[in-house]
């Protein structure tokens, strides 16, 4: 169990610290804009809410490049990786530009959701900068899951790094106008990430293209590089549903962060606060979803169910430990985390209490995203997406919409159907994995008898 542990661990730290390096943009942006006034903050907080939904569904169609490139790297196919990578850039490609054009185009949509006017004159802009930079950031993402499938995870997570002082420099210069550029304020932070996002989408491009590790599958390219039906049909099947999951799971916690913004300026900016320092750590649970997810793949393409079982207990335990560790950390430190945002005390005041929310939900949260993962890399996708369906939109949003305003609780209230709606998710998710490993161990122990 240690060993199976210790080798996910291993896959997942790139994957963990790409995963935070492009997290703490956001909490850059959020903390530099921020820092000009709360009503900025506000601002950068509704354009992440109302473009999460469209953004994470892109994220949920990359999923399918790493869950096929890795079924046939189980199977040391060469060709087929290759030929999954091409169908896969595309069909990205394809979606990117969708995304985009849809929310470069419906960015009024700001002004029909019950926000502040001063606030929605704010997002605009940001609201039109962000969208277009969907499209480089989808396709570097579909590049390092290419790249992740085969288990080389280092060159994203160097790209994602390095991409962190060019950002912070960028919006240095341009959100405070210094060394004689404009003064952008929220603007600025919205060119800077563009400019960010597109510069690490070429690196990484260029060393898949050019670089000796990659080389046996671009070589390969004039007998594997055609358009597919059948392949787009599997990627299909795989990226519909992980984005549906993704996308109902980002898109509870954006709702609820449009109903909050209703409350006022210092709701919604104390709510971005807290989803911020919770989505960060939720980045590591993340990669570890992703890198066991990636490795029972692997085992599916060799239908090695007992190394499946192996893989999902230990990475469901390391998640359990790393959830726990987090608790008590939001707990301990819910004073001191909103004041690296603003400086003002009711701000402050309502994200520590919040912060207290969103410590009782990270075990359940980390526990459930590695649950979809490894469902995922045994190719069950339809059921878990109704089941987390369920969880967030059937419980959660009404209950957390019931606790916040007929209750009187406020943005505590929507936090409470929040947890709910997570501790469902989790329960649901790990049940069904242990529950299929289970009967498919059974049944490759009775033909092993046999065969016996």
């Amino acid at each position: 169990m240690k060993s199976e542990a210790s080798q996910t661990l291993k896959l997942a730290f790139p994957i963990i610290i790409g995963e935070l390096a492009q997290m703490a943009l956001h909490l850059i942006d959020s903390a530099m804009v921020g820092a000009i006034s709360y009503k900025q903050l506000a601002a950068a907080a509704l354009v992440i809410n109302a473009m999460n939904i469209p953004f994470v569904i892109g994220i949920g169609m990359t999923i399918s490049v790493s869950q096929m490139v890795s079924l046939a790297n189980g199977r040391q196919d060469e060709r087929q990786v290759s030929h999954y990578f091409y169908n896969g850039f595309l069909l990205c490609t394809l979606t990117a530009v969708i995304i985009s054009l849809i929310l470069v185009f419906g960015k009024n949509i700001l002004y029909h959701l019950g926000q502040d006017p001063e606030v929605v004159t704010l997002a605009i802009p940001f609201m039109q900068l962000m969208g277009l930079s969907i499209i480089p950031m989808l396709l570097f993402m579909t590049l390092k899951q290419f790249a992740d499938g085969l288990e080389y995870t280092r060159t994203a997570m160097i790209l994602s790094l390095s991409g962190m002082p060019v950002n912070i420099l960028l919006n240095w210069l341009l959100i405070y106008g210094n060394w004689g550029f404009p003064r952008l304020e929220l603007a600025g932070a919205g060119w800077a990430t563009l400019i960010t996002r597109s510069l690490i989408f070429i690196a990484l491009g260029i060393i898949i293209l050019k670089h000796h590790t990659f080389r046996k599958y671009i070589a390969v390219r004039k007998e594997e590089w055609y358009l597919k039906g059948q392949t787009w049909r599997e990627l299909l099947h795989i990226g519909v549903p992980s984005s549906l999951q993704i996308g109902m799971e980002a898109g509870a916690f954006a709702v609820s962060g449009i109903i909050i913004g209703t409350l006022g300026a210092v709701s919604q900016a104390a709510h971005q606060i807290a989803l911020s320092c919770a989505s960060f750590t939720f980045m590591v649970s993340m990669g570890l979803a992703q890198a066991g997810s990636i490795r029972v793949s692997n085992a599916f393409g060799r239908d090695d169910w007992f190394k499946i079982t192996a893989i999902g207990k230990s990475t469901m335990i390391t998640a359990l430990i790393y959830g726990t560790f987090c608790a008590i950390s939001f707990a301990l430190f819910r004073q001191v985390l909103p004041k690296a945002f603003n400086d003002n005390t009711q701000v402050v005041e309502l994200a520590a209490l919040l912060l207290l929310f969103a410590a009782v939900f990270q075990i359940s949260d980390s526990t459930q995203a590695i649950g979809a993962g490894l469902l995922r890399g045994i190719k069950d996708v339809k059921t878990p997406t109704v089941l987390i369906g369920i969880a967030y939109w059937v419980i959660a949003i009404p209950l957390g919409y019931v606790l916040a305003f007929p209750f009187g609780m406020g943005a505590a209230g929507m936090w409470l159907g929040l947890i709910m709606g997570l501790t469902v998710a989790s329960v649901f998710l790990i049940t069904r994995f242990f529950k299929m490993t289970k009967r498919n161990n059974l049944t490759v122990s009775e033909k092993l008898n046999v065969y016996r």
